[in-house]
């Protein structure tokens, strides 16, 4: 993963710090590209390790169509808690909860986690209903038919929408293309956290183009990823710096179940990574 870990060493030398929604500052430079090449292994982080149940289950999250944080919460996935639970200490019914009693109402109780778990029409919403269209199915279709065409697209961002997110779409855009039987994908990304973010998104967005490659009989090739405000928070420089200090590591490799014909009938248990050795894991805060 010596893309990304040049995209760190480009943002320390280059990066201008700027104020933050967050308040917490940030090392930003505008526009980057990285390419990593499928068929060199699968770009999971070996620098740190990363946490790939939660990109699996997010994934397949979003692919639903989903936007409740029930079903992450059930799979004890955390990525996405502090937002509703932010949402939720500014209502009458706060009575001083934090955010592990928040998160056990929430798998405990359905009325609680449908008045308070939903994230408003991020993701999966957008993907599987923009205004009345399914655009994930639309590009399936379209890698099936019409391989060919310039506008295989998935767009997450909705601009009527924005408002009602919890977060907005910060990986908001994605074309895919195909050539000679293979299949790869180019992800804008008008947001990018450096440390904790874009491991993830490198690893979701490279998977999601494995199972897309398997249902349409294309082959996967090439994961793009185009930056636009692409950060270090100024909490993460030192997690950045021991990632710096580290010597990457073989790549590993996604085995996905064969038997799958159809990306809606893909279940956690359908992906096996193999030959994973990355360097352990290193925490740092996410910036709500």
């Amino acid at each position: 993963m010596k893309q990304y870990l040049e995209l760190c060493r480009h943002v320390l030398e280059k990066g201008s710090y700027k104020k933050d929604r967050t308040g917490t500052g940030v090392r930003s430079i505008f526009g980057y590209q990285m390419r990593f090449n499928l068929e060199e292994g699968f770009p999971l982080l070996t620098t740190k390790k990363v946490h790939l149940k939660s990109i699996i289950h997010e994934l397949l999250w979003f692919i639903s169509g989903d936007t409740n944080i029930k079903y992450l919460v059930d799979n004890d996935i955390k990525i996405w808690n502090e937002w509703p639970y932010e949402r939720f200490k500014k209502t009458d019914d706060f009575n001083g909860e934090s955010i592990d009693d928040f998160i056990l109402k929430i798998k405990q109780s359905d009325d609680f986690s449908r008045k308070y778990g939903d994230l408003g029409p991020v993701y999966g919403k957008q993907w599987r209903d923009f205004c009345g269209i399914d655009q994930l199915q639309n590009v399936l279709d379209d890698l099936k038919n019409n391989p060919s065409s310039r506008r295989i697209i998935i767009s997450a961002w909705n601009p009527p929408f924005i408002k009602s997110m919890a977060l907005p779409p910060c990986h908001a855009f994605m074309q895919f293309y195909v050539s000679d039987g293979k299949l790869s994908l180019q992800l804008y990304q008008r947001s990018a956290d450096i440390f904790l973010g874009v491991p993830f998104n490198i690893a979701s967005y490279s998977l999601l183009l494995m199972m897309i490659s398997q249902v349409t009989n294309l082959t996967p090739y090439e994961f793009i990823h185009t930056l636009g405000d692409a950060h270090i928070y100024s909490n993460h420089l030192d997690q950045i710096s021991t990632q710096l200090s580290r010597e990457p590591r073989q790549l590993p490799k996604m085995i996905l179940n064969k038997d799958i014909k159809s990306i809606f009938d893909f279940k956690f248990s359908d992906f096996e990574l193999v030959d994973y050795f990355p360097h352990k894991a290193i925490k740092g805060k996410v910036a709500v």
